[in-house]
């Protein structure tokens, strides 16, 4: 029987491929694994997937000599290096060695492919988020008028979660706020499901919070692909607070910034627009005070003018009241003078002729006028005849005389 050894099998195979097949073919795959010697050469698996499954798996690397430009080039017009995980447009030719086997050399990467693939996926993401009617919740919540109880999550060595602490802290207006750090990771491929674990627990207790700030600083574009997932962009979509968020500098927007209540650009820039807040309805209160203040004083006016009118009306009619008053006085003092005047007048009418009867009947005007007043042994004769022998005492106006009865006799 005809046999080959291994050897000469794999030689066979190496020229046949060579013979057949093209220089140089421009494929399409994901790097699976990707690793970079001490020597400058890049070794990588290629893969393809359907249904998150691979479907196909080869070998790949660029040599030295080729590797740095070509990922000098692929960092300058993505911002990122490339890694596992993202997919690629590669010129590559195949090479079969017969200790080695089957390999592919990458001889060039196109990275403008990978940008249009990384933005069909977000595309494809926003697209899911839209049809499932969730992409504008968050963004449809108010925010607090006055946001004091914040839920942070971040890493709390991220040195923009200490820029963050520190702005709120030092505010120059004194303002207070409570916030409380959630720890999560914040990149890498643990950042989605740690993130969304920080999210259950703040929801846990979501009565405590004003809002969520997800917080972490700037970083380069594969440090920020964990915030283009889906499952995080859902959660964050739906949550029931709103949702502030300050994970990249202004060149970088991903997902979760679209979804979020509302987006800045840094941690910093989020502390500011919290204390912003507060500054808005201080200054909110205090317009409202001075509008307030301008409407009292006007009111204070207006009835002050009024007040003082009618104390005017109310002066001038006591005035002129007083004025009847002392009129209606004045006339009936006349009228009491002149009535105690006719009083006056009849009493001293009758006191005159009171002194004329008394003068009158004085006995010495008595007896001027011829009269004579009789005693009967001493007393007054009125009326009664005096008795034989009494001594009677006549007086006239010109002496007494004294005599004796003799005889007395009735009038018939």
């Amino acid at each position: 029987m005809d046999h080959l050894s291994l050897f000469e099998l794999n030689r066979l195979i190496r020229d046949t491929l060579d013979g057949n097949l093209e220089p140089a073919y421009w494929v399409v795959a994901e790097i699976g694994e990707l690793r970079e010697a001490q020597n400058g050469h890049c070794y990588l698996s290629l893969v393809e997937k359907a249904d998150d499954k691979v479907i196909a798996k080869t070998r790949a690397n660029i040599w030295a000599y080729s590797y740095r430009g070509i990922s000098a080039h692929f960092r300058t017009i993505t911002g990122e290096p490339l890694r596992s995980g993202i997919s690629v447009l590669c010129q590559v030719n195949v090479s079969f060695h017969e200790i080695y086997g089957l390999s592919l050399n990458i001889r060039d990467i196109d990275p403008n492919y990978t940008l249009g693939e990384r933005a069909r996926r977000r595309q494809e993401i926003i697209d899911q988020l839209t049809r499932e009617g969730i992409f504008g919740m968050n963004k449809s919540l108010d925010l607090p008028l006055v946001p004091q109880r914040i839920a942070v999550i971040s890493s709390p060595t991220a040195a923009g979660y200490g820029d963050f602490s520190d702005q709120l802290e030092n505010n120059p207006f004194g303002y207070t706020f409570r916030t409380r750090l959630f720890k999560a990771v914040m990149q890498g491929n643990d950042a989605e499901a740690s993130i969304i674990a920080s999210l259950h627990r703040i929801h846990d207790q979501m009565e405590d919070y004003d809002l969520v700030a997800i917080i972490r600083g700037g970083g380069s574009q594969i440090d920020l692909d964990c915030f283009d997932n889906y499952e995080l962009a859902a959660h964050v979509a739906q949550f029931p607070l709103p949702v502030v968020t300050g994970i990249g500098h202004e060149r970088d927007e991903t997902i979760l910034d679209l979804v979020a209540q509302t987006r800045m650009k840094t941690p910093t820039a989020v502390a500011e627009f919290l204390i912003g807040g507060l500054r808005s309805f201080e200054e909110r209160l205090m317009t409202g005070a001075a509008v307030i203040n301008r409407s009292v004083q006007n009111r204070l006016s207006r009835e002050s003018q009024v007040w003082q009118a009618r104390g005017y009306r109310l002066g001038n009619l006591v005035r002129r009241q007083i004025s009847q008053a002392d009129r209606n006085l004045d006339r009936r003092i006349q009228q009491f003078g002149s009535i105690i005047r006719q009083r006056l007048n009849r009493e001293n009418e009758k006191l005159l002729m009171a002194e004329n009867s008394v003068r009158f009947l004085d006995p010495a005007g008595i007896l001027q006028r011829g009269y004579t007043i009789t005693r009967v042994n001493g007393k007054v004769l009125k009326g009664k005849l005096p008795e034989t022998g009494d001594i009677l005492e006549t007086q006239s106006a010109a002496g007494l005389i004294i005599s004796t009865v003799k005889q007395s006799k009735t009038n018939e």
